[in-house]
């Protein structure tokens, strides 16, 4: 056989082996959610499919857990951070990709430098300031500290590069202002990084902890992994209703990024456009 058939074969192999490492700890998670009070969850040999499989674990957690609440609190507050987040990366990325103004550069560069800055650094000040404006225990004070990211601009930013310069001037030619230039011209061109980005922003606030954990204290307010972090002690860490828990949390992002995939796409920017 050829070499190549060789290498594409060897690739595959990896590949496949890389996929069920990754998928592995879901499994499992999944398996364990799945099991009976009487089934061991640790046993060695793991048993990836429980022996009398149940849904008694979901019921029990959705029962004796205001988990209704708790996912549309994580609803609200990552929907409303994904809005606001593609506007305001959108408004800032455009400017700084096709305007020219004095500074461009050294702004962009400050913006993509703050990546490097972790969260726990500007947690405590972030929390201070939510006080002072008496956002602590609200949907507000969750949502505000996401409304905007340097990753969100710096990726739109290099996607709005990418549109051909042709039809940004067909736009003005057909009497479009700069803001409806932005609307009905570039947005609908960047599609792709805008589905990729609301994904990425999606996927975090849908899974973040820590800054739930800070700011509120109140539990019906409580997102999801909080709601989640709260069955180890209404159950004493009965490890399937956790699982049951945390696979009820994890569904909709995953539903989400099936339904979204689909969109990240390259698109052909300059199929308007004639030769």
């Amino acid at each position: 056989m050829p070499k190549r058939f060789w290498q594409l074969l060897g690739i595959y192999v990896l590949l496949t082996i890389l996929a069920l490492a990754m998928l592995l700890p879901l499994l499992w998670l999944l398996s364990t959610s799945l099991k009976a009070p009487t089934e061991n969850i640790f046993q060695f040999p793991p048993r990836f499919w429980p022996a009398h499989p149940t849904f008694n674990n979901f019921l029990r957690v959705w029962a004796t857990n205001p988990f209704g609440r708790y996912l549309a609190n994580s609803t609200l507050v990552a929907g409303c951070t994904v809005g606001l987040n593609l506007l305001f990366c959108a408004l800032a990325a455009y400017p700084l990709a096709r305007l020219n103004f004095t500074g461009r550069q050294v702004i962009f560069s400050l913006v993509v430098a703050t990546i490097a800055i972790p969260f726990q650094v500007v947690m405590i000040p972030l929390y201070i300031l939510m006080v002072h404006l008496g956002l602590r225990n609200s949907y507000l004070g969750l949502i505000l500290p996401g409304t905007a990211s340097a990753f969100g601009i710096f990726l739109l930013r290099q996607a709005f590069q990418g549109v051909p310069k042709e039809l940004e001037e067909a736009g003005r030619m057909d009497g479009c202002s700069e803001l409806g230039l932005w609307w009905h011209v570039m947005l609908p061109a960047i599609r792709p990084a805008l589905v990729t980005l609301a994904i990425f922003v999606f996927i975090g606030s849908w899974s973040d902890f820590l800054w739930p954990l800070i700011l509120l204290d109140q539990p019906r307010l409580y997102t999801l992994p909080l709601g989640v972090a709260t069955l180890a002690s209404s159950f004493s860490l009965d490890w399937r209703l956790v699982a049951a828990g945390s696979i009820i949390s994890i569904v909709p992002a995953l539903v989400a990024f099936v339904l979204l995939q689909h969109y990240v796409l390259p698109t052909n920017t300059s199929s308007g456009l004639k030769g």
